[in-house]
């Protein structure tokens, strides 16, 4: 009997941290007003804004959040570089003037992920599919270089000899 209690209970914590793994977007967010802070942020930090565009509908835009967690070396780059925002695009919201001033990340697909500057102007937009390994997942050299060659240290003109 007490073996049948633990397993049940060990079923629930699993459901339960599915349930809060899917729960990356927030349909009711405000996604101009959420980006502006995370843009003031990372200007502040010396960081960069990584957007996710995607939603909770999309296997492939969980699977990427739980991998980058998942790899210390990601996780880490991604804490030291970047200001991590989850773009919703659901039934619920699409965020229609949203993709638009990102300049239609979408028809890459979902996740695709965007780069904003500390200013906010757009450096780079992602194409996931890029980054996948063919089975099922992300390939953790492709995932790191992208982020490592996007980030703000990679793009300092002092990296090449030049001044600001």
């Amino acid at each position: 009997m007490k073996n049948i209690f633990l397993i049940i209970i060990g079923c629930l914590c699993s459901l339960l941290t599915t349930a809060q793994e899917a729960k990356l977007y927030n349909p009711e967010a405000n996604a101009e007003k959420d980006i502006a802070a995370a843009i003031k942020k990372a200007n502040a930090e010396g960081k960069y804004v990584l957007i996710q565009a995607g939603g909770n509908w999309c296997k492939w835009c969980i699977e990427f959040a739980r991998f980058a967690k998942a790899d210390a070396q990601i996780d880490s780059v991604i804490k030291t570089a970047y200001v991590w925002y989850h773009l919703n695009y659901s039934k619920e919201n699409t965020n229609k003037a949203m993709f638009a001033k990102l300049q239609y990340p979408q028809r890459f697909g979902y996740p695709a992920f965007i780069i904003l500057n500390g200013k906010g102007q757009r450096i780079h937009t992602q194409n996931s599919e890029y980054l996948e390994d063919g089975k099922g997942s992300y390939d953790k050299r492709k995932v790191q270089s992208f982020l490592e060659m996007w980030s703000p240290w990679a793009l300092n003109p002092a990296m090449y000899g030049e001044k600001k």
